[in-house]
């Protein structure tokens, strides 16, 4: 599994981040990242791209995702 490190930075940039990611054909990637903002427009930028996202970690402002090809 893929790992991206978007800890620390403003959106829109983890979205980026992701969205590049995922534009390799990558069929899960786990998602560091922090921020509730982050988390929602992560989540939200991935279902809308058809992939399924568990939130696999919360511990105070930092959070742990994996986006799967459905």
């Amino acid at each position: 599994m893929d790992i991206l490190d978007v800890r620390g930075l403003s959106c829109p940039l983890p979205v980026l981040k992701t969205q590049k990611a995922l534009n390799k054909g990558i069929e899960e990637l786990q998602v560091l990242g922090s921020g509730n903002t982050a988390k929602q427009n992560v989540s939200k930028f991935a279902k809308a791209k058809g992939y399924q996202v568990e939130i696999t970690s919360e511990i105070n402002d930092e959070w742990q995702l994996v986006v799967r090809k459905k």
